[in-house]
């Protein structure tokens, strides 16, 4: 069978599915998540995603991180946070109950790794909500709560949404509430799709000064060319002591 689906759940976002497959000519399975017609994640491009946490961590120093991640997904973000030995909590926020659902149950590999870890949390929440509005909180059982870092890896790209309530957090008012829950020295990074943007990383730079568009190639298993996606940093100013 080429294709198994493991799950299919309609939502008000619309038709969510996980579905596995097996790489041809190889005893690999691969896990891919659609919502309609359009795929959120597979497992055969997992480059950015690690790079996400690897380039959002690595201006950071000391031990006891707090980290938050904006998407779950199939989990490889927040995998490759935990591998950090220097995160001490993570908080993962995914929109869908039923991704959550998915990991807990076991039906995504990852998981089982990320249930087994003591400093990982799974919250179901808006984080679009949770971070931009006024009186917002990303961590519900410590409302007021600062991160040392902020991963964002859910729309495709600044101009390229799942959602248009998610528009918020790409202005500069969206992006100077986010700041807000970064400790002084935190950083914010963000997945794209796409390469780097001038206008965005200009709406970045009006908060958080210099910014940096990180491009992650990777090797497209169904063409015999490079790929790239973009991952944009940027750390909030220390305040004056």
């Amino acid at each position: 069978m080429m294709f198994e689906e493991l799950d299919y759940r309609p939502t008000p976002m619309g038709v969510l599915t996980l579905r596995r497959r097996r790489k041809p000519g190889t005893d690999i399975d691969i896990f891919e998540i659609k919502l309609g017609d359009e795929f959120l994640m597979s497992s055969a491009f997992t480059a950015a995603e690690i790079a996400l946490a690897d380039i959002g961590l690595a201006s950071l120093t000391g031990r006891g991180l707090d980290v938050v991640v904006g998407g779950l997904g199939l989990g490889y973000t927040a995998q490759a946070v935990l591998a950090h030995e220097k995160v001490g909590s993570l908080v993962v926020i995914d929109a869908l109950p039923e991704v959550i659902e998915w990991h807990q149950a076991g039906l995504i590999p990852i998981g089982r790794e990320l249930s087994a870890d003591g400093r990982c949390r799974l919250v179901h929440g808006d984080f679009f909500k949770m971070a931009t509005s006024t009186g917002g909180h990303l961590d519900p059982d410590e409302p007021g709560r600062r991160f040392d870092a902020i991963l964002v890896d859910i729309d495709h790209a600044p101009d390229n949404l799942l959602h248009p309530s998610h528009a918020v957090l790409y202005t500069a008012a969206g992006l100077q509430r986010l700041s807000e829950h970064l400790k002084p020295g935190g950083v914010f990074a963000l997945w794209s799709n796409d390469p780097p943007e001038a206008a965005f990383t200009a709406v970045m730079e009006s908060v958080f000064g210099a910014v940096t568009a990180h491009v992650v190639a990777f090797d497209n298993l169904n063409a015999d060319e490079e790929v790239s996606n973009t991952v944009y940093v940027g750390t909030r100013i220390e305040e004056a002591v």
